[in-house]
């Protein structure tokens, strides 16, 4: 009769309760999202980013095919908000990353909202994670799909972005594309009339300001470190808080 080795029977017992430990922390979240951005969602109390994709921030400026700037940002957030259109969302958890967000792959009656996003050019894929979503990113280039229209920074760029941010986008962009994506920088208007929360690093930390805030009209929106907001939820999920009273 064949019998298991200790050696092979432990190795076995020990593999099996890894597994177990995997599927029990293994977490599907389900219900309707709330949409704070193109890569970001609360489904009740939980937040949620979407795994393997990377959206333009809710104050990032792009420009059109004919070279004039638009919030690509709020945009990016919208399309995502017309997918859902108040359906359910399925989405199955693979971890977590800062700011307590599960990082999970979401999906509507099947069809996996990460990979719409890419598709229609409302995201890029995040190498970092994964290629998963390389080939529908390649895709949305080729027929110049939402942010591949025009000319825009990468959202992992934007966010520390500089003289030397490489500008990604169609052919057609004009070669001023840098210079005027660049001069976004320097405005101290809101890219929507709706996302008027200003937030800054102070002292290492992200602290957000909303009108009436004692130090709210000092604050410089040029700066590198200075974001705009179109709500504190979304704030808070970036990783900043409120100021203390």
């Amino acid at each position: 009769m064949f019998t298991l080795s200790r050696t092979v029977a432990a190795t076995t017992f020990v593999g099996l309760l890894c597994l177990a430990g995997l599927v029990a922390h293994a977490e599907t979240i389900s219900g309707e999202p709330r949409i704070i951005d193109g890569d970001t969602v609360d489904i009740g109390e939980k937040k949620i980013r979407l795994q393997s994709i990377d959206a333009p921030e809710s104050d990032q400026l792009c420009l059109d095919a004919e070279g004039k700037k638009w919030a690509c940002g709020i945009a990016a957030r919208d399309a995502l908000s017309d997918f859902s259109n108040n359906r359910p969302w399925s989405c199955e958890v693979s971890g977590k990353e800062s700011y307590d967000r599960s990082l999970a792959f979401c999906s509507i009656a099947g069809h996996d909202i990460n990979q719409w996003m890419v598709q229609h050019g409302w995201a890029l894929a995040s190498v970092r994670d994964s290629n998963r979503y390389v080939a529908d990113e390649s895709w949305s280039r080729e027929i110049h799909a939402g942010l591949w229209s025009g000319a825009f920074i990468a959202p992992w760029d934007w966010r520390s972005r500089s003289k030397q941010t490489v500008i990604l986008g169609s052919v057609s962009v004009p070669a001023t594309a840098q210079k005027l994506l660049l001069e976004g920088m320097s405005s101290q208007e809101a890219p929507d009339p709706a996302c008027t929360i200003k937030a800054g690093v102070h002292d290492g930390e992200c602290i957000y300001h909303i009108v009436g805030d004692r130090w709210y009209a000092d604050m410089n929106m040029a700066k590198p470190d200075h974001r705009w907001f179109c709500s504190e939820k979304e704030a808070e999920a970036a990783g900043c808080r409120a100021p203390k009273r």
